[in-house]
């Protein structure tokens, strides 16, 4: 896989997301996820969400998945206070 699929694949279960997905070596993956799906979602529930999108690609295909998950008003207190663009996202 690489990450246009993974992206493409959590956009279909979380449609109103934001969604960037990198890696280098199309093993190891690091996904951003902006969108208000997470509203209200401890860091578990927000993982789990995109573990179920990725569903048995998980472990298989993926085999790691860093995942960062903001709600958008976290995401723009987040690159606020940075001053600006958070982790150079745009």
């Amino acid at each position: 896989m690489n990450p246009q699929q993974i992206a493409d694949l959590i956009r279909q279960s979380i449609p109103d997301a934001r969604v960037e997905v990198q890696s280098e070596d199309n093993t190891h993956f690091a996904a951003l996820l902006i969108g208000p799906a997470f509203e209200g979602l401890r860091p578990l529930a927000r993982h789990q969400l995109v573990y179920r999108a990725l569903g048995e690609r998980m472990g298989r295909e993926i085999h790691a998945l860093s995942i960062e998950a903001y709600t958008p008003q976290e995401w723009a207190a987040r690159s606020a206070a940075s001053g600006g663009d958070a982790k150079g996202h745009a």
